[in-house]
């Protein structure tokens, strides 16, 4: 492939060469006995180099994906005009068709050669952008004319770019339709819409299987549209539910801001009603302890008058003292008992004024506190609802803190009892060495004591992976050294530290 692309550029560039030059004589001779003067120089060129100028340009448009068929129109006029003045050169043409045709077939041939690398150009840009096309080929259209159109008109509106594609799909259909007919008594027609689809749309260029796969992906298409709606309508339901939600809490939430603005103007009204109620006691108050006031500097008075008396009293008693001393004793006794009532009597009835005062104050208090009491009910239960909120965080932390202390203690005595088995295992090490015994002797004790600590007596109950990493031994040894550690410990051996 190499050297025929290298033999059919070299061809084709020779035979370009010999054209242009075979063409451009012509041209010029035709140019002067036309009159064209010293023009007559450029005109060959300017015809065969805007050929040229327009087949490239032609060749990169198309390259580019861009192509323009008014360029390839054009360079094909020039190229006819320049084969007519080609032929035009050598005398009339109908006098000389000889050295006519010998003008012409250069020109022809090097628009062949121009028409072949075009057509290589747009079978490469085909292939590099994936849009090949193949035709059908002559033979079928000589042999079979009319399938041949519309097998090339299938292969152009549905874009089948293979002829073998387009073969196989026309073997496909022909076997089907034979199928059908076998079926339903020699008429595919009688067959079920479904079952005809292969042949109904034989005119988009889909295959067999293509074809009667449409039903089951226009039910997948409407099941998911069916299930796109109605996951939108539960959407929306969704969302006016949430909006529902959304206005019952706005709803509870005003209510219990006027619920709360009641109670609290309720609870401002029952305070100010307190404390009117207070001024108004504590004002009888100080009109009753008034009233108490000038009764005892009355009673202050009288008994001062009374104590002037009784001085009087006195100094005659005592005048008459040397002469009746039991007589005065007595009437002094009497004097005191009487003073002693007097006093007594006026502290009863300043403690029934106070008691009256008390009673009147405790009625007084006693509405106040209903009132306050009311105000305070309201409260409470929110207040009761944070206790419990609280007392729930509080037995929260105490039972995290009770975790925490039964963790450390349980960690203390884990501690104490690795602290216990380390004097242990030291005690029985130095009783080791005092004895002076054997390594493996040593390794059996070892294991005994921990068949004691860990597995509290039964020797099954120390796995041996943990005794072979204990003694970096072997399985096989371990085993052997926890059969010695049984015999051991069932002849009585006891560590002398076990029980500190």
């Amino acid at each position: 492939m190499l050297g025929l692309t290298i033999l059919a550029a070299a061809g084709g560039t020779v035979l370009a060469g010999i054209g242009f030059s075979g063409s451009y004589a012509a041209l010029r001779d035709l140019g002067f006995r036309h009159g064209f003067g010293d023009f007559s120089y450029a005109f060959p060129v300017g015809v065969d180099a805007g050929i040229v100028a327009l087949l490239a340009m032609d060749l990169h448009l198309i390259r580019k994906g861009t192509p323009w068929p008014m360029l390839r129109l054009l360079a094909h006029g020039f190229t006819a005009a320049t084969i007519y003045f080609n032929a035009a050169s050598a005398g009339p043409l109908l006098k000389n068709p000889t050295g006519t045709a010998m003008h012409a077939v250069i020109p022809i041939m090097f628009v062949a050669v121009v028409e072949a690398g075009r057509r290589l150009v747009i079978r490469i840009t085909r292939i590099e952008a994936g849009h090949q096309h193949d035709g059908v080929p002559l033979n079928r259209w000589i042999l079979a004319p009319w399938p041949s159109f519309r097998m090339y008109r299938r292969m152009r509106l549905n874009g089948i770019a293979s002829y073998d594609r387009a073969v196989e799909l026309e073997r496909e259909r022909l076997v089907y339709r034979v199928m059908l007919e076998r079926e339903h008594d020699g008429d595919w027609r009688k067959a079920p819409a479904d079952q005809r689809l292969p042949l109904t749309m034989e005119r988009f260029g889909l295959s067999v299987d293509e074809a009667l796969a449409l039903p089951l992906e226009a039910e997948e298409r409407a099941r998911l549209r069916a299930e796109r709606q109605a996951a939108f309508e539960a959407e929306i339901d969704a969302r006016a539910e949430a909006r529902t939600a959304e206005a019952q809490i706005a709803s509870l939430r005003t209510a219990g801001r006027i619920e709360a603005a009641g109670y609290e103007i309720g609870a401002e009204t029952a305070a100010a009603r307190a404390q009117a109620q207070a001024r108004t006691l504590a004002a009888g108050r100080e009109a009753e302890a008034a009233e108490r006031l000038d009764q005892a500097e009355e009673e202050m008075k009288a008994a001062a008058a009374e104590q002037e008396a009784a001085e009087a009293r006195r100094r005659a008693a005592e005048t008459d003292r040397t002469a009746a001393e039991t007589e005065q004793a007595a009437a002094e006794t009497r004097r005191r008992t009487a003073e002693t009532d007097r006093q007594a009597t006026a502290v009863e009835r300043a403690q029934a004024e106070d008691e009256k005062a008390a009673q009147a104050a405790r009625l007084s208090a006693a509405e106040t506190a209903k009132a306050a009491a009311e105000t305070e009910e309201a409260a409470a239960e929110a207040g009761r609802r944070t206790a419990e909120a609280e007392r729930d965080a509080a037995a929260a932390k105490r039972a995290q803190a009770d975790t925490e202390e039964a963790t450390g203690a349980a960690w203390l005595r884990a501690a104490e009892a690795r602290q216990r088995a380390a004097e242990v295992e030291l005690r029985a090490v130095e009783m080791e060495d005092e004895a002076k015994l054997t390594p493996s002797a040593r390794a059996t004790r070892k294991v005994a004591r921990m068949i004691l600590a860990d597995g509290a007596g039964n020797p099954d109950a120390v796995d041996l992976q943990t005794i072979a990493e204990a003694l970096g031994v072997s399985l096989a040894t371990a085993s052997g050294r926890r059969a010695e550690a049984a015999e051991l410990l069932a002849s009585g051996y006891t560590p002398a530290a076990l029980t500190i």
